[in-house]
């Protein structure tokens, strides 16, 4: 890639982050018109979990294809052609007859979508060379997600009430088409020095073992045990499948090398924790809120928007805390923080009240606010530059991976303590459980990032840069790590 000027970098910045702002507000706005949905389309808890994680299952299952073909071919081409899918997708959602084709056109956003993040995290890590620049730049794409989430209820809640729950898809058509003509203006196109070659039995592997793996949590409830026990037996295997096929590949679709970093390792697991919980949290405060207090799509928005206030004014300054201390002291603060929010919830019921309600969406929000930044950073910190696409594909593989369970096993939850018709009664003690599986994510987030972020850590990344063939490990703010 060229070197750019200051102002071009900045617009490149700029387009990266319209990309991943029409995907996160997607997320966050379905959320808000779930009830809305489920009235129109008759649609059960399950239902619901399939117009989310149909989303995010794709995404994951594609993330890293996405990224080692975009290393191979062309950032540019592949961004292109991403923006361009997913805004088809977003029109065919719009509308969709039924719920089935809502689903089937989801997971077509889901294809375009698998092109944008990774490849514009890529994009970010190329264009932004100098260790503290790029973590400032990171710091911005995940004031993004803030963005997004403060935004989202709001927009959400407003076209919901207004037009209608198909109207939020109409708000990606602008958005993605104005990312198109700039990223035709000013995206310059850059790949890798070496072309990795396609892994499509590694492809096949990664879609079994997340579809299968989805599909027996959320069915679980109405599914016999036999299925459920099939299920989960290909989820094992293509799992087993994946650690010995993977290994002999000399370019595999990931390599599992990266893996021997235990910071590299614990972003993963941190990753998917923090958006388990996100997506559970989501989930649940998004059907108590219009289902059980009878509030309509903006209000149920409003309530949120502490959350989202404080994830928006977080995350530019976990990116600087990243870039200026390391990963370490933002992770702590997250794990606290999301732990804490949890145990409100399980243990002392805290949507019951006002005050404590919206203590505990504060509280989570700056732990989410704090967590995204340390995972990318994490993530492309110390891998080699021709291998940027894979490796942030990783990342973002792990935050869908998250999101996909989260939903699942959460929402899995709730439809064997509750029916849709006994919401009022029962919806309190029926989630319990779910909260205190957002609560363990939290800790998850805390115990991990505490044990990946020490000197014994550093050391396993230090051999593991080698094997990759990287002298020595680095930070954002370009300290040996």
């Amino acid at each position: 890639m060229p070197e750019l000027s200051p102002r071009r970098r900045m617009l490149v910045l700029a387009i990266c982050c319209m990309s991943l702002l029409i995907v996160s507000l997607d997320n966050t706005v379905l959320n808000v018109a779930l009830p809305s949905m489920q009235r129109e389309l008759h649609a059960s808890v399950s239902g619901l979990q399939w117009t989310i994680d149909a989303y995010t299952l794709v995404l994951a299952s594609l993330l890293m294809l996405a990224g080692s073909t975009a290393d191979r071919i062309g950032r540019r081409r592949v961004f292109k052609a991403g923006l361009v899918v997913f805004t088809v997708g977003s029109l065919l959602c719009s509308i969709a007859p039924n719920l089935e084709s809502l689903i089937a056109f989801r997971m077509v956003q889901a294809v375009g979508g698998s092109m944008l993040n990774p490849v514009a995290m890529s994009i970010i890590t190329n264009t932004f060379t100098e260790p503290r620049e790029r973590a400032r730049a990171i710091g911005v794409w995940g004031g993004v997600v803030g963005i997004s989430m403060a935004a989202g209820p709001l927009v959400g809640g407003l076209l919901v009430d207004s037009v209608g729950w198909r109207s939020i898809f109409w708000i990606n058509l602008p958005v993605g088409l104005a990312a198109l003509l700039l990223t035709l203006r000013y995206v310059p196109e850059s790949r890798a020095p070496k072309a990795r070659r396609p892994d499509p039995v590694g492809q096949l592997l990664v879609i079994a073992l997340l579809g299968s793996l989805t599909y027996a949590i959320i069915e679980a409830p109405t599914s016999g045990a036999i299925k459920t026990i099939a299920l989960g037996v290909v989820a094992l295997g293509a799992l087993l499948g994946l650690l010995r096929y993977e290994p002999r590949r000399a370019e595999p679709l990931i390599d599992l090398r990266f893996f021997r970093s235990a910071p590299f390792s614990g972003a993963t697991v941190i990753a998917i924790s923090a958006f388990a919980a996100l997506s559970g949290f989501l989930f649940l405060s998004t059907l108590y809120l219009q289902n059980v207090r009878g509030l309509d799509a903006l209000h149920a928005g409003l309530w949120m928007l502490p959350m989202a206030a404080m994830t928006l004014v977080c995350a530019p300054l976990s990116g600087r805390l990243v870039g200026s201390r390391g990963p370490r002291f933002s992770l702590l603060v997250a794990g606290v923080a999301m732990t804490a929010s949890g145990v409100l919830f399980a243990a002392f019921e805290a949507e019951t009240s006002n005050a404590t309600l919206v203590i505990g969406y504060v509280l989570f929000g700056l732990g989410f606010g704090f967590v995204n930044a340390p995972i990318t950073n994490t993530a492309v910190s110390g891998m080699p530059r021709d291998q940027a696409g894979v490796a942030s594909a990783v990342a973002s593989t792990s935050r869908q991976i998250g999101g996909t369970l989260g939903v699942a096993v959460v929402g899995a939850v709730l439809a064997s303590g509750v029916d849709a018709s006994a919401y009022r009664e029962f919806f309190v003690s029926a989630a319990r459980p779910g909260w205190w599986i957002i609560t363990g994510c939290g800790l998850a987030v805390l115990v991990v990032g505490a044990l990946t972020s020490g000197r014994w850590a550093r050391r396993t990344a230090e051999r593991a840069a080698e094997r990759l063939g990287t002298p020595e490990v680095k930070d954002a703010a370009g300290v040996r790590v």
